[in-house]
């Protein structure tokens, strides 16, 4: 039998800081960069009753570790349910199994810091959010790890979800952050944009965007749907977090790619090829750049691991055993 660790949500969910996730899930995708394995997720969806069975994987070759996540959303319950294994890429063994639900939107917030800092301007410091919840307040709480903002302003449909998102930052950041009532709004004069939302339809119009511009997409992941416009996949140095992705699920420039404006050759690099030094970032100061984040192994094995290691050293969780084939793998 092989001993793993079992972590809750509870005990995970105030483990690690927000520059801890940043940290941990920049060294994984400079580990792709560098030739780490990694797939676009694969999806499943049944219609009665509706939901999706999801699920991604990615071996850290220099971290040691190998995993991914598996998540079923809708289904006659109407919720959804994180698991995520981590394995020792060496051995193979198990090392723990997290329900990886408190988790998601810091390490999928880590990746967009993560696109922020390597293709932002370092001068940054007016940001535009465009959603308001679990997966924006994620965002909102890496980015401001790695850029000093001093005006955050969050654009969100529904008045009472801006206003209440906005008072919570206010509160926890030195920036000063505030609703307003459309996304032109926000991005009048912005310098980072992060759109985090459900929406099938692009959320502002490409054409508003201003020189210099950074844009961190990651609401969608379906071929079908996007937040941004063709026009601004044009106007825009393309990253995504997978090149595979960009032509499988990355709805925004499947679009573009349909309207004639881009082809296959205008993705500029992966995000870890810019991590890790094989491809440019940013080039000038009034270039648009723009990360498309549509989750990956790389960020939830990095995270995974990192969250693993602090639980050790805290003692927290519940072993669990897992049989080796060897043994239990008899037919008998």
């Amino acid at each position: 039998m092989t001993e793993t660790l079992f972590l809750t949500s509870e005990d995970v969910a105030d483990l690690a800081s927000p520059a801890e996730y940043v940290a941990a899930v920049r060294e994984g995708y400079r580990q792709r960069g560098n030739g780490a394995p990694a797939r676009p997720r694969s999806k499943f969806f049944r219609a009665g009753p509706e939901g999706m069975l999801t699920s991604y994987a990615a071996i850290l070759p220099n971290t040691g570790v190998m995993g991914g996540y598996m998540y079923s959303a809708g289904f006659g319950a109407g919720d959804a349910w994180f698991m995520t294994p981590l394995f020792d890429a060496d051995s193979g063994e198990p090392l723990a199994l997290l329900d990886g639900a408190s988790m998601n939107p810091f390490k999928t917030g880590a990746a967009g810091a993560v696109g922020v800092d390597e293709l932002a301007r370092e001068d940054a410091e007016t940001l535009a959010i465009v959603g308001s919840g679990a997966q924006a307040r994620g965002q909102l709480r890496a980015t401001a790890t790695v850029r000093e903002f001093a005006d955050v302003r969050v654009y969100s449909p529904t008045p009472e979800n801006r206003e209440d998102f906005a008072d919570d930052f206010d509160a926890q950041l030195e920036a000063d952050v505030r609703p307003v009532a459309s996304s032109a709004e926000a991005l009048a004069g912005a310098d980072v944009v992060i759109t985090a939302t459900k929406a099938s339809e692009p959320v502002f119009d490409g054409d508003d965007l201003e020189p210099g511009t950074h844009v961190t997409a990651m609401g969608q992941y379906s071929a079908d749907a996007r937040e941004l416009d063709a026009t601004m996949i044009e106007r825009a140095t393309y990253v995504p977090d997978l090149r595979e992705r960009a032509t499988f699920d990355a709805g925004s420039f499947l679009a573009a790619l349909d309207a004639g404006v881009v082809s296959e050759d205008d993705v500029h690099a992966e995000l870890g090829e810019v991590v890790a030094g094989n491809a440019p970032g940013r080039t000038d100061d009034g270039e648009i750049t723009v990360f498309d984040s549509g989750g990956t192994g790389i960020e939830t094995v990095a995270a995974a691991h990192m969250l693993y290691e602090k639980a050790l050293e805290e003692e927290l969780g519940t072993e669990i055993s897992f049989a080796p084939a060897s043994e239990a793998l008899t037919g008998d």
